[in-house]
């Protein structure tokens, strides 16, 4: 997308420094390293890095025209506009392109579930749009951002996920995209050690709709803490697995009934059923058929670290640790426990839980307990200090638990002590690097 000197100073409200471009058309760069002459450059800043600095790159590279807070004109430059906040300005850019193709905009958060939420619903949405959604880690300002000015000008239907870290971030995000459709997957304790609380998680979550249309729909997950904290006149929709009747589960495959309609997934567990809920109900208001919605459901596949299923060196890998808290870490062991009994549990510490991080993990384990019965036969690895934690309270029932401090010790114990056919299913923070372990086992140098 291409916007003309009058399109970029009316939405920023920049001040124009210099203006020799009269007539021309210009795409957004943040990146020196891939910039031309048909881009203005605008210099991003954080806390370790300040994308203004690079100005004279960007002019030596190609393009004659940037924003700059510190009001620098080069003589080589076409086009020069001051502004104040290089991250403000980028998501109003983004918020010009967002009005010049005007797509069906669908915004999701949640606890645990929302990048899943995401790909379920855009494998639906494709079956009847042109369909742009938010690619991996990409749900920050920037990446919000980032993944406005590069959908297609055809796009139909625009799907951000938007995560957050503290409050008022998602309701930045919420006021440059003035969603139709917002959805909420759970509220839950991911990032309570920045937020102190589930009541301040769910107040951060519910700025989702802040700038909502105000005719569009908000849906989101049945909880008396979400429907007691949303301030929003619209459309409210909630969703709750207690509304589904099970038809068939069998590992990768799943078969339900949704208020009198039949749909499946090709993948297990009770969460999968309850985030594709939220999609259904997002389908059904964008005006697809339940068989256009199942459709969609039915070739929907993990990705990324979120249940991937793989054969390695004679063992099934399900590898669930892209990301851990205490709500999806049961909701995944209660899928595991249910369908592979026999199964080998290697779970790793959760993070950012602040100063009760110890009594949720030791709260991991009276749940594994509670879940055990005659059926279960699972051998339970945890890779950690604060997974160990979750050891102590097995060994506490006499069950036997391996813990290990290092990733490359794990996969040793696994290699010289596991036999082969056994599933063996990883769950941890993204920051046990959990990847080192299964290349442990495929027999890569850690």
């Amino acid at each position: 997308m291409k916007y003309t000197t009058e399109e970029l100073i009316f939405a920023t409200g920049a001040k124009v420094l210099k203006n020799n471009a009269q007539g021309r058309k210009f795409s957004i760069s943040t990146d020196t390293r891939t910039i031309n002459y048909n881009d203005v450059y605008i210099g991003l800043k954080g806390e370790t890095f300040d994308g203004e600095k690079f100005i004279p790159k960007a002019v030596e590279a190609g393009s004659k025209a940037y924003f700059t807070t510190e009001g620098t004109i080069l003589n080589n430059a076409d086009l020069v506009l001051q502004i104040k906040n290089p991250i403000i300005t980028y998501l109003q850019l983004a918020k010009l392109c967002l009005n010049k193709i005007s797509p069906k905009v669908i915004a999701l958060t949640g606890s645990s579930g929302k990048t899943t939420t995401k790909e379920m619903m855009t494998s639906v949405c494709k079956q009847q749009f042109r369909t742009f959604s938010t690619p991996l880690n990409h749900n920050n300002e920037v990446g919000f951002c980032q993944t406005i000015l590069s959908m297609p000008k055809d796009t139909q239907v625009l799907i951000l996920e938007m995560g957050m870290r503290g409050l008022g971030e998602i309701e930045l995000l919420s006021k440059y995209s003035n969603p139709d459709i917002t959805i909420i997957t759970n509220v839950g304790t991911s990032h309570i050690g920045r937020l102190g609380s589930r009541e301040n998680i769910a107040k951060a979550k519910c700025e989702i709709c802040k700038y909502q249309k105000p005719n569009g729909t908000f849906i989101a997950h049945d909880s008396d803490l979400i429907r007691k904290t949303v301030e929003f006149n619209g459309e409210k929709i909630y969703f709750s697995i207690k509304d589904v009747e099970f038809i068939d589960k069998h590992i990768g495959e799943t078969k339900f009934s949704y208020k009198n309609e039949g749909y499946e997934l090709n993948i297990e567990g009770d969460y999968n059923v309850e985030n594709s809920l939220a999609v259904i109900e997002a389908g059904l208001k964008l005006g697809m058929t339940p068989e256009k919605i199942n459709d969609g459901l039915k070739i929907y596949s993990p990705i990324e670290k979120r249940w991937q299923i793989e054969e390695i060196n004679g063992y099934k890998i399900i590898n669930d640790a892209y990301n851990a808290n205490p709500d999806s870490m049961k909701a995944a062991l209660s899928t595991v426990l249910e369908l592979y009994p026999e199964s080998v549990l290697v779970l790793g510490n959760m993070g950012e839980l602040g100063q009760d991080e110890i009594f949720y993990h030791q709260q991991i384990g009276e749940f594994i307990i509670d879940k055990l019965n005659e059926n279960n036969h699972v051998k339970i690895i945890t890779v950690g200090d604060l997974a160990e934690e979750i050891a102590k309270k097995l060994k506490e029932k006499g069950i036997e638990t391996m813990s290990f401090c290092e990733n490359n010790q794990a996969a040793n114990y696994i290699k010289n002590n596991v036999e082969k056919d056994n599933t063996i299913f990883f769950k941890a923070s993204r920051a046990m690097k959990f990847e080192e372990i299964i290349d442990g086992i495929r027999g890569e140098n850690l």
